[in-house]
């Protein structure tokens, strides 16, 4: 999938539901998203079919059966993907200033602030000061 093949919002409320179980039929999508949104089964397809363009998921049929869809790409490469699109366009790529503003702005539970301490340790232990 490539830079200009960005997934809408949109698009990825459905590629969320083939993240959750896959392969699933166009009509399993429907149904997973029916009452989620109010979106008709024809917008629905066409979300499908972009995605498929786009090559974020895949078609497959198997004589004569219904098409299924399996997503292409992972959720969390997705995630980082849009992790560093979002550092690069707020953050000039310093991912610094972002997690100050987000430890300032964001409550933060005792469990999350033990995890964040925990990811830092780790991440220090294995990328060591050279000053030292």
């Amino acid at each position: 999938m490539g830079h200009s093949s960005k997934i809408s919002e949109a698009e990825l409320e459905v590629i969320k539901v083939i993240w959750k179980e896959s392969p699933l039929t166009a009509s399993e999508i429907i149904q997973a998203l029916d009452g989620v949104h109010d979106w008709s089964p024809k917008t629905i397809r066409t979300l499908i079919n972009r995605l498929v363009q786009k090559e974020a998921i895949s078609s497959h049929q198997e004589k004569g059966k219904l098409h299924t869809y399996t997503a292409l790409i992972s959720q969390e490469d997705y995630m980082q993907s849009e992790t560093k699109s979002l550092l690069g366009r707020f953050y000039g790529a310093a991912f610094k200033p972002l997690l100050v503003n987000f430890i300032k702005e964001e409550k933060l539970s005792s469990e999350d602030i033990d995890e964040l301490r925990q990811l830092l340790d780790d991440k220090a232990e294995s990328n060591p000061r050279k000053d030292r």
